[in-house]
């Protein structure tokens, strides 16, 4: 007698159920069932979710946003200033040469309004600037030589002197002498500096459309010599007052000529290349780029040195310049109608109406009073018999609602002979719905059979009608 096999453990058992059921699962095949709920509150709220969605799409997505056309963003420029004016100090007339820095005409450029002067420096040896760390002393032991301070402006020497002036002592270093606070004078050129013309001279590109436009207009007479601009009567006039840009930033002229400051021209070229290129005009605006309210580091200066020989030597004057920088800065973008874009977002639009029957499935399945006969009607299952070879296109046709079921298929009545020429194998079985628990069968609201005869008596009623209707669509 054969030994009987030894079982498998429990829990390979139950894994292989669970393989077996999952590898089932993988090939079954899942489609809509449609479910008419004859709910007003429940209508309204899904025909307002939907309004709401094409509302979005239609106004903002496609009208504001214009989201049918292929952008491109950050355009292609150059830009090219040039500044005209004269001012005076207290001690001289000042040039375009002079107060502008660099003079190559850039994006980026300074206009000097205030200077501290130290003429007629020279290598040798002077007091520290009081300024400077560890710099105050009171004899030579608090001075170590050659002790080189990042911060100062020379080699110290050693020696404690008296300073430039007042009854104070620094030590003494090596350098540029005399140092810079200690001679220096304060010039203001920012009487006429209000007065300066700016011109701004820019042009975009935009290579994938192959467009181009710049800012001035195209005329041959002397029009710039004569112009100003003005956003309504000179737009394409790009000559601006120094004055004007500084205003439009919101800032105090002169305060900002004693202190230096940074501000902005920003040209934005936002171009719809569906219309002529007449709209696409350049926008300009202005503001102030760096952190006026830092206390430790406000306003804007910047150090250059004039040199030349005395006697032999080598002499320098130290300007320190206060001024107001210009930074003109180009930014925009082109849209143009494109099939690809529109497409996609006509897709997501349609996909998105979806959401409305998401939420009125969710309202319907968890806080309406029969969400349970609800779920028994909205989830079915259809198992294919498996003793009925050929069958299935039928059955997908049963399902789907395009054939009607074939009369008394599961008949074995004897007394009813077979039509002559018809075989067993073309007998043809309707899908059976797969079992289902006692729970889910009492989820029909089922009326009272045991009150005496009635109308659910000789006919089913709607609602099991429903469970069996092969057109997959019951109404509620």
């Amino acid at each position: 007698m054969a030994a009987a096999e030894p079982k498998p453990p429990a829990g390979v058992a139950a894994a292989r159920r669970l393989a077996r059921g999952c590898w089932s699962a993988f090939w079954d095949y899942e489609t809509p069932k449609v479910i008419v709920v004859k709910n007003r509150r429940l209508g309204v709220v899904y025909r307002l979710v939907q309004l709401l969605i094409l509302l979005y799409f239609v106004w903002y997505v496609f009208i504001v946003q214009k989201s049918y056309q292929d952008r491109e963003t950050g355009p292609e420029s150059s830009v090219i200033t040039k500044v005209k004016g004269i001012t005076s100090s207290e001690h001289k007339v000042w040039d375009v040469e002079e107060y502008v820095k660099p003079p190559e005409g850039g994006s980026v450029f300074s206009i000097i309004t205030r200077i501290e002067v130290t003429p007629s420096q020279t290598q040798g040896t002077c007091p520290e600037s009081v300024r400077v760390s560890n710099a105050s002393c009171n004899s030579d032991e608090d001075c170590v030589a050659g002790e080189l301070d990042m911060l100062g402006n020379g080699v110290r020497t050693g020696r404690c002197v008296p300073y430039y002036h007042g009854a104070s002592k620094t030590c003494e270093v090596s350098g540029w002498c005399p140092v810079e606070d200690g001679a220096s004078v304060s010039q203001f050129l920012g009487k006429m500096a209000p007065n300066f013309t700016i011109l701004i001279k820019n042009s975009i590109h935009y290579p994938k459309f192959q467009f181009s436009k710049g800012n001035i207009e195209n005329r041959k007479d002397s029009y710039l010599k004569h112009c100003m601009f003005d956003e309504v009567s000179h737009l394409y006039c790009p000559i601006f007052r120094l004055g004007f840009i500084v205003e439009r930033a919101g800032e105090n002229f002169m305060e900002l000529a004693h202190t230096g400051g940074v501000i902005g021209v920003i040209i934005n070229w936002d171009c719809d290349l569906d219309l002529p290129a007449s709209n696409c005009n350049p926008k300009y605006s202005f503001r102030r780029l760096d952190p006026k309210h830092t206390p430790a580091s406000s306003g804007y200066n910047f150090r250059f040195a004039k040199y030349y020989k005395i006697n032999g030597s080598t002499t320098r004057t130290l300007i320190k310049a206060y001024g107001i920088r210009i930074d003109v800065i180009v930014h925009g973008q082109a849209g143009k109608f494109s099939l690809i874009p529109t497409i996609i977002n006509l897709a997501t639009a349609l996909t998105s109406i979806g959401v409305g029957s998401f939420l009125c499935d969710w309202i319907l399945l968890t806080f309406m009073n029969k969400n349970k006969v609800y779920s028994h009607k909205k989830f079915d299952k259809v198992c294919t018999p498996k003793d009925s070879p050929g069958s299935w296109p039928v059955t997908l046709a049963l399902v789907l609602g395009q054939a009607p079921p074939p009369p008394c298929p599961y008949s074995t009545d004897p007394s009813r002979p077979q039509e002559e020429g018809q075989s067993q194998a073309q007998v043809i079985l309707p899908p059976r719905p797969c079992p289902t628990s006692a729970l889910s069968e009492q989820m029909v609201d089922i009326p009272d059979r045991g009150a005496g005869p009635g109308p659910w008596a000789s006919e089913p009623s709607q609602q099991d009608s429903a469970l069996t209707d092969p057109r997959g669509l019951a109404q509620l």
